[in-house]
């Protein structure tokens, strides 16, 4: 029996049974789109992950201040970083450009007849250029005012809406009241539309004089931000910093540090790892359902070859080998596998793109996951499909024309 007799026997059989063909799919249908809608899932939320690190900015630390263990046993208290630290990095890190202190409490801010709980941040005049923010509206405080202790305030985008305020000129100019004193608003920063970590959205900046010694009562800052001259300088940059704290805070050497240092990177690197290991669970959850199909096929299968014991029989008796009843039933389970996974792949990738346009849900497909996919329904049809192709190839011609 030559190839494409095979092969047309073996479509002319599915052909046959189109309800239970379908049917037999379906495992391959669901397993493979839910493998490739999983997956673009996955890798949407990692890329939109890298895209908010890289507009965090890659060229910053973030140092904030840490609990100590002495003799093993942890401490109560945290370590205190003041304005002399920031001055210690600032005079003897040459590979640091800018560096930025910041105080914050959450306070209550009340505008007209309107007032909400929003995060204040005491800072210096250097907060655009070395947090990488910009301005919407108005202006930043100058060192000047910071010196001056000049009661001014700059908005987050997203206090506009808590206040009631539809656009940022509608309040720049006027004054709002800050834990009960009065501010006058003189800029509005520009979105930028990352949550989490180094969110600038949602705060007020006021100077950092005015924050310390009227809003908030202390000396001690919360978070001392640096930025590096460049990517291929940042290692450097983190060193001296954490040399100049270490000589601030006159720690022996052995002694561990009372203070943390990070840059966006560490962010990156923990969250994508979060990611992919969900990403690779998810898949491994949809993954399961191939194998169902899969199992599927050869229970359709071996159903077929006891249905066509009669048809098997009169094909041997006619000259067909053993090879070439073997190869028709291999056939069909690969083609049932393929063509569900063919259906699988346009059902995924459609749903990836659907999600991603009409729930703003991010989503990647990526080309490799679609051939994985589309390899891996391949391989369920061989796999599932040679035993069952296996029994009716075996079956003696004699007893296969007797089957009743």
């Amino acid at each position: 029996m030559l190839l494409g007799e095979i092969l047309t026997v073996a479509f002319a059989s599915l052909r046959a049974n189109v309800l239970r063909s379908v049917l037999t799919m379906l495992g391959i249908v669901i397993g493979v789109g839910s493998v490739i809608m999983m997956v673009a899932l996955g890798m949407g939320a990692e890329n939109s992950i890298q895209d908010k690190i890289a507009r965090l900015g890659t060229t910053i630390l973030q140092i904030d201040p840490q609990r100590v263990a002495q003799n093993g046993v942890a401490s109560t208290t945290v370590a205190k970083i003041t304005m002399k630290d920031v001055i210690a990095i600032r005079d003897s890190s040459p590979h640091v450009i800018g560096v930025n202190p910041t105080q914050d409490r959450s306070l209550q801010v009340v505008w007209t007849n309107r007032n909400t709980n929003v995060q204040v941040t005491g800072t210096d005049a250097n907060f655009l250029e070395v947090r990488g923010f910009h301005m919407d509206a108005g202006r930043m405080f100058t060192e000047a005012e910071e010196r001056g202790r000049q009661r001014v305030a700059v908005l987050g985008a997203t206090v506009l809406p808590l206040l009631g305020i539809s656009s940022p000129m509608q309040i720049v100019g006027e004054r709002i009241r800050i834990a009960g004193r009065s501010f006058t608003v003189i800029g509005v920063l520009a979105e930028r539309g990352v949550a989490g970590v180094g969110d600038g959205d949602q705060q007020i900046l006021v100077p950092y004089s005015v924050g310390q010694f009227e809003l908030f009562g202390t000396d001690r800052i919360g978070d001392i931000w640096v930025r590096a001259v460049n990517e291929s300088s940042l290692d450097a940059a983190m060193l001296e910093a954490s040399m100049a704290l270490r000589r601030s805070h006159r720690l022996r050497p052995g002694q561990p540090d009372d203070f943390r240092v990070r840059n966006q990177a560490d962010f990156l690197s923990v969250l994508s790892e979060t990611t992919q290991t969900m990403t690779l669970l998810l898949a491994g959850v949809a993954g399961v359902s191939l194998l169902v199909g899969g199992i599927g096929i050869m229970n359709i299968m071996l159903v077929s070859v006891t249905e066509r014991t009669r048809e098997i029989g009169i094909r041997k008796a006619v000259g067909a080998t053993r090879g070439n009843i073997l190869l028709q039933f291999l056939v069909e389970a690969v083609v049932l596998c393929l063509a569900g996974g063919a259906i699988g792949v346009a059902l995924g990738a459609g749903g990836s793109v659907l999600l991603r346009q009409s729930f703003g849900i991010e989503t990647a497909v990526n080309p490799s996951s679609i051939g994985m996919a589309f390899g891996f329904a391949a391989a369920v049809g061989i796999l599932f499909g040679v035993w069952p192709a296996r029994r009716a190839a075996v079956l003696d011609p004699i007893t296969a024309l007797r089957y009743e």
